[in-house]
């Protein structure tokens, strides 16, 4: 068995680092960072990992750790792992992806530029480190709806919808003054066009050059109380179908410009009049998600075809991306608390696992805690799966969530 580094194995991360330990790899940990936030250390599993070296600022230091401990391959656990899993598997001349386009996997504006370069469609947009050049650009350049957002965070991380000058400015001034999800300071901030169209992202796994889908799940959104885009539900779409087929095939494009060989990637794409275009891609696992319940439901997840790609690449060149999988109607839902609860109430998770279609509930209530407002993917208190092979009894049992919510299921 191959043994296997993890780069920051938070998020989805820890559920790769369980299924690589269950068949029997030999897992080690490293961070990419010297602190980590608690919202990533509450789901670290440390038990998963033989070595966990933690944040080591030398890297050549850490290479030779590595080659030590006879390393096959470096994998980013999530998003803030992936410049140095590139860089690593670079260094150790393990497989990886490409060097010379690492900054396009991780920096929105250099990853734009990139599959621009490859002639695929990608918003109109700039980066800029101040308010003042963020707002020119946008009022002499493109006006209208407009995204505000930093060039390296995830998960909806001070996302702003702008309709004006002014609200550009001020999204811009707080994208500046703040951290991102990782705890980075914001150098810069990235102005786009707002798209039009429906969402979709695409859950990949490449290996040499070779890239197969794993999953493809349509989003909706809608706006949230502080300005930005707030998850309502996704759903599965057949990856070998007539709908789904223009969506990877551009992925596909997409994960050759940034130069993604060997990894996982998690790539959002707008279907627009125009056709595809390119929202951003991450060489790593996509979150929020259950994998073990995704591959019950279809037959494999993401992360079960990135342990096939790491302990059996053979296996993993067979599969065949493009066979039906999905069993019944799903329904990935991401829970909204429209207000600031001061006390939570004892047993919401569990009324949300009696809904007659609930199959995973993804949240963990704390009873008497206070729950905030959810304003954006962190705020969220979780989500919950619910699948039958009737789709009217998931929208029904999607509606009487959100009925819940608003009769207050959170709060006492």
């Amino acid at each position: 068995m191959p043994t296997i580094v993890v780069v920051d194995g938070y998020s989805t991360g820890s559920a790769l680092s369980r299924a690589l330990a269950g068949r029997g790899v030999t897992c080690v940990h490293v961070r990419s960072a010297q602190t980590v936030g608690e919202y990533f250390r509450a789901t670290f599993r440390p038990g998963d990992y033989e070595v966990d070296l933690g944040f080591v600022a030398d890297w050549r230091a850490l290479v030779d750790r590595l080659r030590t401990l006879g390393v096959d391959q470096v994998v980013a656990g999530t998003e803030s792992g992936v410049i140095l899993a590139d860089t690593l598997n670079h260094l150790l001349g393990t497989p990886g992806n490409e060097i010379a386009t690492v900054l396009a996997r991780r920096d929105k504006a250099a990853m734009a530029e990139a599959a621009r370069a490859a002639g695929l469609a990608t918003p109109t947009g700039r980066a800029f480190d101040t308010v003042a050049a963020a707002t020119a650009w946008y009022a002499a350049a493109l006006g209208g709806p407009a995204v505000v957002k930093p060039v390296d965070s995830a998960g909806t991380d001070t996302v702003r919808f702008c309709r004006d000058v002014d609200e550009v400015r001020a999204a811009c001034a707080e994208v500046l003054a703040a951290r991102n999800l990782y705890r980075v300071p914001n150098r810069r901030v990235l102005v786009q066009e707002r798209l039009v169209g429906t969402e979709f992202y695409v859950n990949s796994v490449s290996h040499g050059g070779t890239h197969r889908v794993a999953e493809v799940w349509r989003y909706t959104k809608r706006p949230g109380p502080a300005g930005a885009p707030i998850y309502d539900y996704e759903e599965p779409v057949e990856p070998g179908s007539a709908s789904a087929a223009p969506i990877r095939d551009f992925v596909v494009a997409v994960l050759d410009a940034v130069g993604v060989r060997s990894s996982a990637a998690h790539t959002e794409v707008m279907l627009t009049d125009r056709g595809p275009v390119l929202i951003e891609t991450g060489a790593r696992l996509g979150g929020a998600t259950l994998p073990d319940v995704v591959a019950k439901l279809s037959g494999v997840s993401q992360t079960s075809l990135q342990v096939q790609c790491l302990v059996d690449p053979v296996g993993f060149a067979g599969f065949d991306d493009r066979a039906p999988r999905w069993s019944a109607s799903v329904r990935n839902v991401s829970l909204i608390n429209p207000t600031r609860v001061a006390a939570q109430a004892p047993h919401w998770c569990e009324r949300l696992r009696e809904l007659p279609t609930a199959v995973a509930v993804a949240a963990h209530g704390v009873p008497g805690a206070a729950l905030p407002q959810t304003v954006d993917l962190i705020s969220a208190p979780g989500f919950v799966y619910l699948a039958a092979e009737d789709p009217a009894e998931v929208g029904r049992d999607y509606r009487t969530v959100r009925r819940w919510e608003r009769d207050g299921l959170y709060g006492r």
